[in-house]
Formats: structure tokens, C-alpha cells, sequence
């Protein structure tokens, strides 16, 4: 059993304020695996402390730019020398198959840092002014809080660590108290790397020392990917305070299969697309739209298709599916499965009953004759629980495809992909794919409606960690 007793709070390695702790279980065997430090309040005050000492008087914030890009290089180098085995641990600790732990979880990852580390923006530009000329400069944010949900730990670590350390922030890291284990190889590679004392803390907690660490008066600008219900308290604490905030939230994405399409090539991508890591992924395609021409055909594809998939250990190479994270997430699922088919929707495959007995395993699930007014085809479930709804022409693909509170991700599967991209630009959300689905560093992460606020990745993730300072003076 892997054990911690120590936090990593300022770049060094502290005893706790308190005395709880956080057992880690495997989704597999149901049998304790780690136990770490549960964090307190105590241990918060202390973390955000040291942050903002460093960033009010420490180096950090005042090194050249370069200079903070060769340290996230140089963490990068580091994470890629250690990336098996950190994919190896998340699967372990939440039940990832490992060949999503290699590319979602960890490959993914690697890619950010990477990106980061070589991503320069002009910190300093003159403009025109009506007086004379302006000088524009960006400046980092300040103690940044990020919150950490259990799906994906490391890559979304990365998508708030990066940019945060690239833009000269401090930061404090709040894994979720589910996957605790994978920080603390990230926190030995941090001292390595060479990040200065007092830049980077973390504390694997709760939900209540996690809303501590949101309201203490220290931080500057939070970095929250979870629920959108968590997201809406972390919003309005931040309204009320005026702190910056970057909110990545849920949503509830619609594949359009358009009829052109080729359903052994969807099928194959929609695999991933749509029950990745489980189904437990805010991008996950779970509505799939399909004309009613085809609606038959696409049926038995994808039934057939999520029945090829094979479902157990996750440290298997060849499993696709695995378990969910925890007991009460696959009640949770189980339960969209019942309202499901208390709503009149047809079981095409799956349903009641599980897989194991052993493990917190459910049956992949696909729902036919499903309308889009449905809880199932609504509500985000997160496992593997597919809903296929009729379409009539393509306007009304688009239609159901917005009609959601949610605007996250989705696709567009057609023969067409000058058309797909047609349909691309009407589709309500933040990131959309044509006969693909990728998140790509380069480029902008986030929602529309429900599904958050601000963007992730690319320049503009950057940005987001940036203040904007405007300094006239006369010709």
C-alpha cells in the first residue's frame, strides 16, 4: 500500500495541522491501495501563506519570462521520463483503462507542458495614443487556487499549473480527495524541476477545506473543473469576492451522424469520443443524433460496437472499459439507467445488472427511441450510457444538438467534411471536431451556457492567468 503522512505546502514537505486522512480505494478490487494527509483549513492558511510570499517578494514573479518556460521545460522533460508510471498509479487509483491513462491521462498532459514551456507572448508592447504612446504589459494574476476534479487529475493539473507558472503566478493545488496519490510524483518533480520555494502547494481535501481554500482573502483567481452545481458556488463565491475565476464545467455532447457518413470509421472514433475513461468525462459524446432514414442502422452499429468493447481490469491493455471511481458513482449511474427506462426509453443493449461482483463495474448502456426531452439525454451521467435520438433533416440535428444547457464539446460525422465544418460553426459550444473529436493544446478549451466559464489551453489560456496593465505618457 502506497503511504504519505507528509504535504507538500511551499515546496517542501510538511507534517499536517491535523491528524485525518484520506484512504484511496481501487475501483477494481474495492480494497484500500494508499493513504495520504487529509488537509485542513490550518493547512490552507499555510499554503496560501507561503504563495503569497512568494509572489509579493519572491523571484518568481520577477524572473524573465524564458527563464519560467525553461523551468516548465524542464518539468516536462521530467513528466516524460516518469509517464508510464504515472499512468500506471491514476489507473490504479481511479480505475482509467491504461491505455487511456496512457494518452488522456498522462499524454495528454506532457502535451501542455510542452506547449507552455514554449509559448511567448510580447510582455511588453507599445501603442498609439492620442498623447503620446502607451505602453501594454502583461502581468500574472497573482495566488492562484486550483481546484482538481478525480476524471482526469494530471492532465488538468497541467492545463491550470502551466499557464500559471508560464505567467509568473503561485499556485495551490487541491486534488480531489479520490485521487490523492498521483500529486505527490508531481510534487517531487516540481523541486526538481527547479521551482522555487513558496510557488506550488498542494493539498489533497474536501469540499469544505476546498471552499476555504475559494474564500480565503489571499487568493486572487481560482481554477475550478468539476460539477457544474460545484461550479456555480465557486462562481457566485467569486462574484462576491471580485476574484478572477476560469470554471470548466459539464456537459452533455451530441455526435451528428449525418447520413453520408461512414459508420464503421464513426464507430471506430465514437469509441473513444463517446466512453472514454469510462464514460467519466465532461467531453464524452453520449447524445447520438441520427436521421431517422438511418436510425435503425446506427443503432445496431453502435450497439454492436459498445458490445465488442471489453469491459475489466483496467490494468489490462486490452480492456476499453473499466470501473467507475467510486461506490456512489455507480449508484449514481445505475440510477440514470432506471430513469431511463422509467422515461420509455428502449434498452438496446445493456441495462440492469453488472458485470463483476467485484469492483464497481456497470454495464455499458445503450438507450433507442430516446427523445431529447428525456433526463437521460439531458442530464449529465458520467459512465457508459449512450442515448441515440431521431433526427428529421439537418437543421433539426442542429436544433437538438443546441437545445441543452450545456455547450462543451460535440461532433460531426459526414463523407462532407467541408460540410462538417458548415455544421461545426452552428453548433453552440466551445470545442467542436469533424469526423474527429481532439483537444488540442494550441487551441482554445471551454464552454458555452452551462458548460463554464473562461478558456483553458492555447494563448488564451494564458491570458487567463494575465493581468492587462495600460501606462500613457506624453510624446
Amino acid at each position: 500500500m502506497r503511504q504519505h503522512d507528509r504535504l507538500y505546502i511551499g515546496g517542501e514537505w510538511v507534517a499536517p495541522a491535523g491528524t485525518g486522512t484520506i484512504d484511496v480505494v481501487s475501483p477494481h478490487t474495492e480494497e484500500v491501495i494508499g493513504r495520504v494527509p487529509e488537509a485542513t483549513p490550518a493547512d490552507v492558511d499555510r499554503a496560501v501563506a507561503a504563495a503569497r510570499e512568494a509572489f509579493d517578494h519572491g523571484p518568481w514573479p520577477r524572473m524573465d519570462p524564458a527563464e519560467r518556460r525553461a523551468v516548465v521545460g524542464r518539468l516536462a522533460a521530467l513528466f516524460g521520463e516518469r509517464m508510464q508510471d504515472m499512468a500506471e498509479l491514476i489507473t490504479e487509483e481511479m480505475g482509467s483503462p491504461i491505455s487511456f491513462s496512457q494518452l488522456g491521462q498522462t499524454g495528454q498532459a506532457l502535451a501542455v507542458y510542452g506547449y507552455f514551456s514554449e509559448l511567448d507572448v510580447p510582455w511588453e508592447e507599445e501603442r498609439a495614443g492620442m498623447l503620446g504612446p502607451v505602453t501594454v504589459r502583461r502581468e500574472p494574476v497573482g495566488v492562484v487556487a486550483a481546484i482538481v476534479p478525480w476524471n482526469v487529475p494530471q492532465f488538468i493539473i497541467a492545463l491550470k499549473l502551466a499557464p500559471a507558472l508560464v505567467a509568473g503566478c503561485t499556485i495551490v493545488i487541491k486534488p480531489a480527495p479520490e485521487t490523492p496519490l498521483d500529486a505527490y510524483p508531481l510534487a517531487e518533480m516540481l523541486t526538481e524541476a527547479g521551482v522555487p520555494k513558496g510557488v506550488v502547494s498542494i493539498v489533497a481535501a474536501g469540499r469544505e477545506t476546498g471552499e476555504h481554500l475559494v474564500r480565503h482573502p489571499g487568493v486572487d483567481k481560482v481554477a475550478f473543473t468539476g460539477s457544474t452545481a460545484a461550479g456555480r458556488r465557486i462562481g457566485a463565491i467569486c462574484g462576491e469576492q471580485l476574484k478572477r475565476c476560469t470554471l470548466e464545467l459539464g456537459g452533455k455532447s451530441a455526435a451528428i451522424i449525418c447520413d453520408d457518413a461512414d459508420l464503421d470509421a464513426t464507430m471506430g472514433w465514437l469509441k473513444l469520443a463517446s466512453l472514454m475513461n469510462n464514460g467519466q468525462a465532461c467531453i464524452a459524446q453520449t447524445r447520438v443524433l441520427a436521421s431517422r432514414g438511418r436510425y435503425d442502422e446506427v443503432v445496431g452499429a453502435l450497439t454492436e460496437t459498445v458490445r465488442g468493447m471489453r469491459v475489466g481490469d483496467p490494468a489490462d491493455p486490452a480492456t476499453e472499459i473499466g470501473p467507475l471511481v467510486a461506490a456512489r458513482q455507480r449508484e449514481r449511474v445505475e440510477n440514470y439507467i432506471r430513469i431511463g427506462q422509467d422515461e420509455g426509453a428502449k434498452v438496446a443493449l445493456g441495462g440492469a445488472g453488472r458485470p463483476y461482483d467485484r469492483g464497481w463495474y456497470v454495464t455499458p448502456t445503450v438507450f433507442a427511441g430516446v427523445s431529447n426531452d428525456m433526463r437521460i439525454a439531458r442530464e449529465e451521467i458520467f459512465g457508459p450510457v449512450l442515448t441515440v435520438i431521431p433526427y428529421e433533416d439537418e437543421d433539426d440535428a442542429v436544433r437538438i444538438a443546441n437545445d441543452s444547457d450545456y455547450g462543451l464539446a460535440g461532433t460531426v460525422w459526414t463523407a462532407d467534411a467541408d460540410h462538417g465544418l458548415d455544421i461545426a460553426r452552428r453548433v453552440r459550444t466551445g470545442t467542436y471536431g469533424v469526423n474527429t473529436y481532439m483537444i488540442e493544446s494550441s487551441s482554445p478549451f471551454g464552454g458555452y451556457k452551462s458548460s463554464g466559464v473562461g478558456r483553458e489551453l492555447g494563448p488564451e489560456g494564458l491570458s487567463a492567468y494575465l493581468e492587462y496593465k495600460s501606462i500613457a505618457r506624453l510624446a
